[in-house]
């Protein structure tokens, strides 16, 4: 029999741990394959995709994402081959399997709960033909127009029994995000995930973890996303994980965890700190400041501790910090979540994400749903619209925050800028936001798309209409942050710019004098003048700007009086993509 195994990934870039676990599973099953799409083809051409290999079964990994457009695909697939095996499988079918099977008549199998030892069994069973399907816990299909829910499969103790799923085609990885696993289960119970549904944590064995991670090292791949639900559950064995890799010091792949952050211990943090700047990334659930949210969603946080460590994370300079906040929840009412936001905002992650609840299938607030008001529609991706505490007009608000808050307080592009105008013009970050949302409406930014570079100009014409004083500071603000993160820019017009002709006269002489690049650029001693000058720029303000920075933007600090800063582009790095220097001193000498 030919089997495909397939799914639909959300961006050509993730590759789908899911199907290769069930591929490795069943490694001495022959005729089986792996085809991996994402929602952005069109589903007319998946189908053809997968019909031209002729598979006598397809299975499909499911997920909010990509169920609609999986089930077109398969209800394509059974109407040119009736006689086509079709199994569905993963979070979006495995609590509501039978309801799935009852409305789709196209469909053969519903794989619920823990999939690979179900998986194995059934394509065995279709292979031989025994048609013995009672018999295969974790397993709903239909017989004689009845549908049938086996018993559940109980999970796998001994995860090391699992084949590696990174041994065969790991050039398909390269330059892709990789999901990787080295634990199931969680210690937490949060409501509005459906972790909280498997009690306990399994772990895989460290030499299994570290033998793993050294083939996808040697891949080269992009990124290695841990899919751990909470990364630090088991200080040891993550502490373990995260030397071997800083050990192995790979370049220009960075690892992603979920990590719990009133579980950094001191040891842990002093550990963190040795690690080789971009090498980790950390994404840290916050959700909620509100205790009272907090204990309503069953979630274990000690926020002063969280922030006390995402604080020294941040000082560290090497760890990009993703912290999320979900909107929506029990109790978060619209000012409620404007705290929590200004509460996340000032510890300054490299990432806010701003979500909206989702009620999945299997959740324990989506079993609640009438207790909180919940109003959502019950289809992918079961966002909720209002509750009894915050309305329909308060969300699409925070949507619109959302937006900038992605376009402009995100990695770090306009930092400097946003910062300058919320310590001097406004009472928190959420202030800010808010004005800036409604003139991004009432001008229809939202409608339509814009460059970065426009982005620029669009802040500068907010701050110039709706702020208008120091329009002169903040134009020197705005246009440091511009050539900090613009690599050989052309700066727009809109910027004032002082000596230019002086710089591009001095420019060269400067490099040339062994002791300047010595002392500002070490990294390029030895390196001819010709090349080191494409990688840095020069540009004149008319105060000391790095004075007003390192001066949390007072403007009491303010030192006027033309500067030259030095700005040294930095390759391949996450957290500071570029090295300023006061070379004021200096360049006036020449």
């Amino acid at each position: 029999m030919n089997t495909i195994i397939s799914t639909l990934n959300s961006k050509f870039i993730h590759s789908s741990l899911s199907i290769r676990y069930l591929k490795s599973f069943c490694h001495d099953i022959p005729n089986m394959y792996i085809r991996e799409f994402t929602i952005n083809q069109n589903t007319d051409f998946i189908t053809g995709e997968i019909y031209k290999e002729n598979p006598d079964i397809v299975a499909f990994s499911c997920y909010i994402w990509n169920i609609e457009n999986t089930l077109e695909i398969c209800e394509r697939l059974k109407i040119v081959n009736p006689n086509i095996k079709i199994i569905l499988g993963g979070p979006e079918v495995s609590f509501d399997g039978e309801e799935v099977l009852k409305n789709c008549d196209y469909i053969d199998f519903i794989i619920y709960g823990e999939g690979e030892i179900t998986f194995r069994e059934l394509i065995l069973d279709l292979i031989d033909d025994k048609n013995e399907f009672y018999d295969i816990k974790g397993l709903i299909f239909r017989e004689d127009g009845k549908i049938i829910k086996n018993k559940p499969r109980p999970l796998i103790e001994n995860l090391d029994i699992i084949p590696s799923p990174y041994i065969e085609d790991l050039d398909d990885f390269k330059d892709k995000i990789v999901y990787f696993e080295s634990s199931r289960g969680c210690p937490f119970g949060c409501k509005f995930c459906l972790s909280s549904t498997i009690k306990g944590v399994r772990f895989f064995s460290l030499d299994r973890v570290k033998d793993d991670l050294g083939r996808l090292i040697d891949a080269k791949v992009k990124q290695v996303k841990f899919v751990d639900r909470t990364f630090n559950t088991n200080k040891d064995y993550a502490m373990e994980i995260m030397n071997f890799i800083m050990e192995k010091d790979p370049q220009n792949i960075n690892f992603h965890f979920e990590v719990t952050a009133h579980l950094l211990d001191d040891e842990m943090l002093s550990f963190l700190s040795n690690a080789k700047e971009g090498l980790f990334q950390f994404e840290i659930g916050v959700q909620s400041t509100n205790l009272e949210t907090i204990e309503a969603i069953g979630r274990v946080t000690d926020i002063e501790k969280l922030k006390n460590v995402t604080k020294t994370i941040k000082s560290y300079g090497n760890i990009h910090q993703h912290l999320d906040l979900i909107a929506g929840l029990p109790y978060e009412d619209y000012s409620s979540f404007e705290k929590s936001f200004n509460d996340v905002y000032e510890l300054r992650p490299e990432k806010l994400q701003l979500g909206f609840l989702k009620l999945l299938k299997g959740s324990e607030l989506r079993k609640d749903a009438d207790i909180y008001g919940f109003k959502y529609l019950d289809k992918p991706p079961y966002e909720v619209l209002e509750t009894n505490y915050i309305s329909y007009d308060e969300m699409l608000k925070l949507k619109t925050i959302e937006d900038l808050v992605e376009k402009y307080g995100n990695e770090g592009f306009f930092e400097n800028s946003l910062l300058y105008i919320i310590k001097n013009y406004y009472e928190n970050p959420f202030d800010f936001y808010e004005d800036f949302a409604f003139q991004w409406e009432s001008k229809t930014y939202h409608r339509i798309s814009h460059s970065r570079n426009e982005l620029y100009k669009i802040l500068y014409c907010f701050y110039e209409q709706t702020i208008g004083e120091n329009l002169d500071i903040f134009s020197e603000v705005l246009k440091y942050d511009f050539i900090f993160n613009n690599k050989n820019p052309t700066i727009p017009t809109y910027f004032k710019r002082f000596s230019i002709d002086e710089i591009q006269n001095k420019k060269h002489d400067f490099l040339k004098i062994r002791e300047n690049v010595a002392e500002f650029l070490p990294e390029y001693v030895d390196i001819p003048t010709k090349k080191v000058i494409n990688e840095i720029h020069i540009e004149a303000f008319k105060f000391d700007i790095l004075s007003l920075i390192y001066e949390d933007y007072d403007l009491n600090s303010l030192h006027m009086g033309e500067n030259f800063i030095l700005f040294n582009y930095r390759k391949d790095k996450v957290i500071s993509r570029c090295r300023v220097k006061d070379i004021t001193k200096k360049f006036n000498e020449i």
